[in-house]
């Protein structure tokens, strides 16, 4: 597993700050720009497992990168460049407090909720007698908010704006954006036989424009379905074919662990990294409609410094 990035450690020109995260490492350039580098880092269950995978974040990064360039008529984003397979340039702007997740489909979280007896979620009116994986009548948007720390929360619009998390008016211009772009992911998910079930979408404001920020339509923030057999299956009551990184929390499961206390991550031998790897090529594929071409080079931190640095030179230039 060499050529797994897990950690990362940079001091670029013009370095203010870094921030790890589960899987991101965010250098922050002369309050300027944010270099986001896409480390191997796979997480589960809230616990970043102690194995990188190759490659993955190369193919979180592309897909990103390709679905911010194909959305930024319906909202502008913070890209500026990809100078490394690993790394996106963005615009370092304000986040909003809140993830916009957007559901199309009964499952995962609104569905355990369901079962358990729940028809509201997030304010959201959710009807009765759905099923699993049933389509909704119409997409659901149910937000939750952005913790330092611990969990996010799930939580209401009305909530959001009488707390004062988001105005009023900037939260209605996130809920237009959310759909119009959940709307073009499913569309252009269809064109590869896939259904984009649900997502989640983050913003962002420099001055009074909202920004488009982080990564969208990826496995680590979506869940797609296969079109093919999604009626069947959903007629027979069926778990359905999933494009995510599901089949990691699933191994997990199956291995005893569901990041409880106490609990141990099962041994994640080369074997099965090289595995989950393999898994993530093929999402790359199926969602891009592209091969996926693996980055070179033994050193994957060394290239990315030189990358990284040799761009934010040239744009002193």
């Amino acid at each position: 597993m060499k050529n797994a990035l897990v950690k990362t450690d940079f001091k670029f020109p013009g370095q203010k700050s870094v921030y790890h995260g589960k899987v991101r490492d965010v250098y922050n350039i002369d309050d300027e720009l944010l270099v986001m580098v896409v480390s191997d880092r796979i997480s589960a269950f809230d616990v970043i497992l102690p194995e990188g995978i190759p490659y993955k974040g190369q193919v979180l990064n592309q897909i990103a990168a390709k679905f911010l360039d194909a959305t930024s008529d319906i909202v502008p984003n913070w890209k500026v460049a990809t100078p490394d397979p690993m790394v996106t340039v963005g615009l370092r702007c304000e986040p909003f407090k809140v993830e916009m997740v957007v559901r199309g489909y009964l499952t995962g979280h609104a569905w355990r909720e369901y079962k358990a007896g729940k028809r509201t979620l997030c304010g959201e009116t959710m009807p009765e007698g759905m099923k699993e994986n049933e389509k909704f009548p119409h997409p659901i948007i149910t937000p939750t908010t952005k913790a330092d720390e611990g969990h996010d929360e799930d939580i209401s619009k009305a909530e959001i704006i009488a707390r004062g998390i988001v105005s009023k008016e900037d939260y209605e211009q996130l809920e237009k954006y959310t759909l119009a772009l959940y709307q073009r992911g499913c569309e252009m998910a269809a064109q590869k036989g896939l259904i984009l079930v649900d997502t989640k979408y983050e913003f962002g404001k420099i001055g009074d424009k909202i920004i488009l920020i982080d990564e969208i339509h990826t496995p680590d923030s979506s869940r797609y379905f296969y079109a093919e057999g999604y009626e069947d299956r959903l007629a027979r009551g069926e778990e359905q074919r999933q494009l995510s990184k599901e089949f990691v929390r699933q191994w997990l499961i199956q291995n005893g662990f569901q990041g409880k206390e106490g609990q141990q991550v099962p041994e994640m031998t080369e074997e099965y990294c090289n595995s989950v790897s393999d898994r993530y090529i093929e999402l790359y594929e199926h969602i891009v409609g592209e091969k996926f071409v693996k980055a070179e080079g033994e050193d994957v931190a060394a290239r990315i410094e030189k990358h990284v640095t040799d761009f934010l030179n040239n744009r002193k230039k």
